[in-house]
């Protein structure tokens, strides 16, 4: 068998064989190949959405900032028309309707949706004995309460909208502006 100058294109063609010889030539090889095909295609079909995709909820426009009675807060329990979930934690309201896997119908959380729940919170109760039907003023908890409390509120500032304060009895509303909640607006996009 003659040897191939090199640019004679069969040195190419034969490199190719050789190669081809080698991979598909041997058991042991071809079964390597197998897992490795195998392998790839697990890695290609996992990155693959599987299934039906659900649809995320169309977000709601922004609720215009006021301040809530409990009987009006109770409004916004998830099971009005347009789904909105409002909690107070230590006289503030915060919108938590992104929040509605956990805090809304059917969530681990979904009883305290339309209430003030601080007592809860507190005191670490899922019970609808910590969530009072009148203004509660948490003057009875301890200081140790009172603290979980407003880490509680804290941890609400900062992952939800506030949207107004929980009134006290006789207690009358704020009027907020209409450019209070656009300057907020602003600054939320400006800080995203």
């Amino acid at each position: 068998m003659a040897e191939s100058a090199p640019g004679d294109g069969q040195g190419e063609g034969s490199l190719i064989v050789r190669i081809c010889y080698e991979l598909f030539g041997s058991p042991l090889n071809l079964a390597l190949l197998g897992i490795c095909g195998f392998l790839i295609y697990k890695i290609i079909a996992s990155r693959r959405p599987t299934g039906p995709t659900v649809a995320k909820e169309p977000e709601l426009p922004p609720l215009k900032k006021q301040d809530f009675t409990l009987e009006q807060l109770r409004e916004y329990d998830g099971k009005g028309s347009d789904g909105r979930v409002l909690i107070a934690v230590n006289g503030k309201v915060f919108d938590v309707t992104r929040g509605k896997r956990f805090y809304g119908p059917g969530g681990p959380y979904g009883l305290f949706a339309g209430h003030d729940a601080s007592r809860a919170l507190a005191t670490f109760s899922l019970g609808e004995d910590a969530l009072k039907s009148e203004y509660d003023d948490l003057s009875d908890l301890n200081s140790l309460q009172m603290e979980s409390v407003r880490e509680w509120e804290m941890q609400f500032q900062e992952k939800y909208v506030y949207v107004g304060k929980l009134l006290k009895p006789g207690e009358q509303p704020t009027e907020y502006s209409d450019t209070e909640d656009e300057e907020k607006t602003d600054t939320e996009k400006k800080t995203e």
